[in-house]
C-alpha cells in the first residue's frame, strides 16, 4: 500500500510502499477512504508538540473507510461497509487503568508503547490495521461525500466533552474558545443536543460572527479581551440568564484568566468541563475553595470521548440534527499531503475542513 510516512521529526512527509496489513484476532482491515488533517499536524510532524511517536510512521488520527478484511472474531462487520475509525486505542488487561494512544498519532505514556508498536500506522495511508472495537459502521454513503464525514471525527471531541457534563436540552452553555475547530464542532453538537442559547467566545470577531450567522439567534457571540471582569460580565449579558455549563476548548496560547472569565460566571450548581490544551505555569487556575464548596460547582476535565457517543453521533447527523454541510471543505490527494498539512494549518477554524483522499488525485475544494 502507499502511504505518506514521516521519517523525521521536522522533515517533510515522504510517499513510500508499505506492506499491506493483515488482519487478525481482535482486527480489522479499512481501505481510508478519507481522513481529516488537524491545523496542529505540522507542530506534531515538526517535533515542537512533543507528541512522543516512534518513527518512521504514517500518520493520522482516524478516519473513514471501508471494511476491507476482518479477523475471525468479528461477528457483525462485512467487508465494503463503510465504517468510521476511532484513534483512541485502549489496552484491554486492566479496565480500571487502560493504557491509550492515538492511533498514529501519539502513545501518549512509556506504558502505551506495545499498543502503538502494534497499531502503529495511521489514516494518511490506503489502508489501515484497527481493532475491531474501534471501528463503528455508519451506514451507506456517496464515495463522494467521505470527506465530509470525517467531521464525525472533530464532532466527537466537544461531544464528549458535553457527554461528560451532563448537558440536557434547554440548558445555557458556554463554548469557551469557540473559533477554534473543536470549539465550532462542540457549538454545533450542542445545539443539535438542544440547547437554549450556545454563548461562543473567542477573540475572531470574524469567525464569531460567522457562527451566529450560520447558527442563528441561539449563538451568542463573545469576542474577548483578556480583561478577566470584563469578559466575565459579557459572558453573562450574553446568556441573558443562569449559566448551567461551560466547555472549555482554550488552546495552549491562552492564560489562565481567560479561562476563569468563563468558569466563574457559571450558576450556582453549574458544571465545567476542561478540554483544552493550557499549559505549565498558564494551567494553573487557583480556583477558590470557599466560592466552589458554597456554589456547589462540579469541574472536571475530559480527554476525547466514550465509545458509546460515536454510533449516537452517526444517529444525530442521520436524524438532521448536526448538518455536515456546515463544514467547508477542501480535498487533497495522499501524494499532496504535505500540501494539505501546510492547507490545514493556514486555514484552521470552526468550519474549515482538509482532508486528505488517498485513492484520490490533486487538491479538490
Amino acid at each position: 500500500m502507499k502511504a505518506a510516512v514521516l521519517t523525521d521529526f521536522g522533515a517533510p512527509l515522504s510517499i513510500q510502499a508499505l506492506p499491506d496489513p493483515e488482519p487478525g484476532p481482535g482486527s480489522v482491515v479499512v481501505d481510508v477512504a478519507a481522513t481529516g488533517v488537524t491545523g496542529y499536524a505540522a507542530n506534531v510532524f515538526n517535533g515542537s508538540r512533543n507528541y512522543p511517536l516512534e518513527l518512521p510512521v504514517a500518520p493520522g488520527p482516524g478516519g473513514i473507510g471501508r471494511v476491507r478484511a476482518t479477523g475471525p472474531d468479528a461477528t457483525r462487520l462485512t467487508v465494503g461497509e463503510w465504517v468510521f475509525c476511532d484513534p483512541t486505542v485502549c489496552s484491554r488487561d486492566d479496565a480500571a487503568r487502560p493504557d491509550t494512544i492515538l492511533q498514529g498519532w501519539t502513545y501518549r505514556t512509556e506504558a502505551a508503547l506495545p499498543l502503538h508498536r502494534l497499531y502503529h500506522h495511521g489514516s494518511f495511508a490506503e489502508q489501515m490495521l484497527v481493532p475491531t472495537e474501534n471501528v463503528t459502521p455508519i451506514g451507506d454513503i456517496d464515495a463522494a461525500d467521505a470527506g465530509r464525514w470525517t467531521a464525525v471525527g472533530r464532532l466527537l471531541v466537544p461531544y464528549g466533552g458535553l457527554l461528560a457534563g451532563d448537558l440536557r436540552a434547554g440548558e445555557t452553555l458556554v463554548v469557551n474558545g469557540a473559533t477554534g475547530g473543536f470549539g465550532g464542532a462542540g457549538v454545533a453538537a450542542a445545539l443539535a443536543m438542544g440547547v437554549r442559547a450556545v454563548v461562543a467566545t473567542g477573540r475572531n470577531v470574524r469567525a464569531l460572527e460567522d457562527l451566529a450567522r450560520r447558527f442563528g439567534p441561539r449563538v451568542r457571540p463573545v469576542q474577548m479581551t483578556g480583561v478577566e471582569a470584563d469578559d466575565r460580565r459579557a459572558i453573562v449579558e450574553a446568556a441573558g440568564g443562569p449559566i448551567d455549563m461551560v466547555l472549555d476548548f482554550l488552546p495552549r496560547e491562552a492564560t489562565a484568566s481567560q479561562v476563569l472569565a468563563a468558569v466563574l460566571a457559571v450558576r450556582p450548581g453549574g458544571r465545567v468541563v476542561l478540554m483544552g490544551g493550557l499549559r505549565g505555569a498558564y494551567g494553573d487556575l487557583a480556583l477558590n475553595y470557599n466560592w466552589l464548596m458554597h456554589n456547589d460547582v462540579t469541574i472536571r476535565g475530559k480527554w476525547m470521548y466514550p465509545r458509546e457517543a460515536i454510533p449516537r453521533m452517526v444517529g444525530m447527523i442521520r436524524a438532521g440534527l448536526v448538518d455536515l454541510g456546515q463544514f467547508d471543505l477542501t480535498e487533497f490527494g495522499l501524494d499532496e499531503a504535505n500540501e494539505a498539512v501546510a492547507h490545514a494549518a493556514a486555514n484552521a477554524g470552526p468550519r474549515q475542513l482538509t482532508v486528505l483522499r488517498p485513492e484520490r488525485v490533486g487538491r479538490r475544494s
